[in-house]
């Protein structure tokens, strides 16, 4: 089934959830119209569709192989892209200095976006590969940022973030890879690595590994990783790949979905020591690591919102095709989309999905704000209100993938079973999203205990009564298309901002937040992704747009069949942890 990329959607998300309107009023985006947008994901969209897209199934299907420590990438990938990399995509968010093309992070956010809807294997390159540029552009000495930045940005190399290990999972105070003072001011890394996406392949003439690793001196935990820069091949003067380094492919993973993407199990140092350049100070790496975290955990909300539109466009084109059943005014077998549990299924996707987008878009929008803002009080808050929406937009984002993508495959029922439709590898690709990166877990977490107290509560309070001004908005509009979606909304908020006083109480123990914090998240999610669906319709109302109907009725479905969940979860963030301890807990977790 034919994959069409929303640009006209995206855009319009873009410039109304997201922001980019009130953003321009402030005098961001001076030089970038709506025009000069558009055509950059015009393009963006027609290499998605033609080139990644028809790639998708079939890199599914051949994955990847390990040879003698090589990767062959499907067919068909790397010359896919070396045209990508060809047409500068990957300069689009780096720094001119390098080659790259400086654009707004809300840009690259939508260039992002497409990608993985063409293919969220293909696209997890680019998007470590960018990671790795922002942490050199900040943190690197002046000769590694010439030695690899401008290969970086154009996209001859690639990069890879190496953090976790076997004994680790996301406990990073427990990494063991160590590194050795070399006397020339190079190190000696040696250890082991796992899931290491795009660890080798053969789509670019080197790759450059970004490895956490400890000093023999290192204080413990945390406070003693280190980050160091390995290539695969170390540069000749000239700036070409020369000697082989001391890194490996050992293994590569047999994963659930992603086959096109090679996951691989990297060892280093097994023939005396891989040579690395020390990224930042020493023992200083997680804060060299973290300063790519925000844009990377944006990117991953961005796949689980990628994979649920091309789940929805999937079931959306079924849902016509198929005949079954009998419904009103249908003569003989209708089109499954005219029964209501299967109309209710694909408004849930729908809504779903661009509620989330909607999300991203507003944190990318704060990103650009705290970025561009000459303000410096201004731009601090804009960077907090990103801080808080970031893990608001991985998880939300990600599990609104896998839920959209399980019921694309309910929506093909037994067809969707059925590997030969592709509605089945949409679910299983947008299941990773939720794990890595950060899980979401570990998102709402970070949520409760360090975004909430920002500005001693100022910043959520001020997002709080950011979305309470759509409501009423909406309210005033008095539209009969928006039903009750401004009562609902309401409802949702208030529920939001009863669980947000709760938890941000002095006297809340860290195990109840802690207990809290995953519904938390969603109810949070629920009530922004309500709030862009809204604004979005009432813009659309506005400006006479030729969907503003079809605006109006998905908002309203989101509010009245979603957003109603909203005073359920702030009852289990306020009233649900007890039930998640004490000895009959552990009696009934018991072997």
């Amino acid at each position: 089934m034919t994959y069409r990329a929303p640009v006209a959607d995206m855009l319009f998300a873009l410039e109304n959830a997201g922001g980019l309107w009130a953003a321009r009023d402030e005098g961001l985006y001076a030089e970038l119209d709506s025009e000069t947008i558009a055509a950059i994901l015009e393009e963006a969209g027609a290499f998605a569709s033609g080139e990644l897209a028809p790639l998708n199934l079939a890199g599914d299907r051949e994955g990847c192989r390990l040879e003698g420590g090589a990767v062959t990438t499907p067919a068909g990938w790397a010359g896919a892209y070396q045209r990508w990399a060809a047409a500068g995509w990957n300069g689009v968010l780096a720094g001119e200095a390098h080659g790259g093309q400086g654009l707004p992070t809300a840009v690259w956010a939508l260039t992002s976006e497409l990608w993985s809807q063409g293919s969220m294997a293909f696209g997890l390159c680019p998007l470590l590969t960018q990671g790795a540029i922002e942490a050199l552009e900040r943190h690197a000495s002046d000769e590694l940022k010439a030695a690899y930045l401008d290969k970086l940005v154009a996209g001859t190399w690639t990069a890879t973030m190496n953090l976790t290990e076997p004994q680790a999972g996301s406990d990073l105070a427990l990494l063991r890879a160590r590194a050795d003072r070399a006397g020339d001011g190079s190190y000696r890394i040696f250890g082991s690595k796992i899931f290491i996406t795009y660890g080798e392949h053969d789509m670019a003439e080197n790759i450059v590994h970004l490895v956490l690793a400890r000093l023999p001196d290192a204080p413990e935990g945390t406070r003693g990783i280190s980050l160091f820069l390995v290539p695969k091949f170390l540069p000749n003067a000239d700036g070409t790949p020369g000697e082989r380094n001391d890194v490996v492919c050992a293994g590569l993973e047999e994963k659930l979905g992603i086959h096109g993407s090679p996951t691989c199990t990297m060892a280093y140092g097994e023939g005396g020591g891989a040579v690395g350049f020390l990224v930042g100070e020493e023992h200083r790496g997680l804060a060299c690591m973290f300063t790519m975290m925000n844009n990377a955990r944006l990117a991953v909300g961005l796949q689980g919102v990628a994979v649920a539109e091309r789940a929805t466009q999937h079931a959306l084109a079924y849902a016509h095709e198929r005949r079954q059943g009998k419904a009103a005014d249908e003569p003989g077998p209708a089109p499954i989309v005219a029964h209501p549990d299967v109309r209710r299924m694909l408004l849930t996707m729908k809504a779903l999905t661009a509620a989330s987008r909607g999300i991203c878009y507003r944190a990318a929008v704060e990103l650009d704000r705290g970025r561009f803002l000459e303000n410096t009080g201004e731009a601090k808050a804009a960077q907090e209100r990103a801080s808080l929406l970031i893990p608001i937009a991985k998880a939300f984002g990600t599990d609104v993938g896998c839920e959209v993508a399980s019921l694309g495959v309910q929506v093909f029922g037994g067809m969707g079973f059925v590997e030969e439709t592709g509605a089945a590898q949409f679910l299983r690709d947008a299941r990773i999203a939720p794990i890595y990166e950060g899980t979401n877990g570990i998102q709402a977490i970070d949520l409760v205990t360090r975004k909430l107290p920002l500005s001693g509560g100022e910043t959520v309070r001020g997002v709080i009564a950011d979305l309470r001004g759509v409501a009423s908005r909406a309210a005033e509009a008095n539209a009969p298309g928006f039903g009750a979606a401004a009562h609902r909304l309401d409802d949702a908020l208030d529920a939001l901002e009863d669980a947000t006083a709760w938890l941000s109480a002095p006297d809340r123990s860290s195990a109840h937040a802690l207990a809290g914090a995953t519904p938390y998240l969603r109810l949070f999610g629920l009530a922004a992704g309500g709030a862009a669906l809204v604004e979005e319709a009432l813009a659309a109302r506005r400006s006479g747009d030729a969907r503003a109907e079809a605006r109006a009725a998905l908002a309203r479905f989101f509010a009245e069949n979603l957003a109603v969940a909203a005073r359920g979860l702030a009852t289990s963030v306020m009233e649900g942890a007890d039930a998640l301890s004490g000895a009959d807990v552990e009696a009934a977790l018991a072997l």
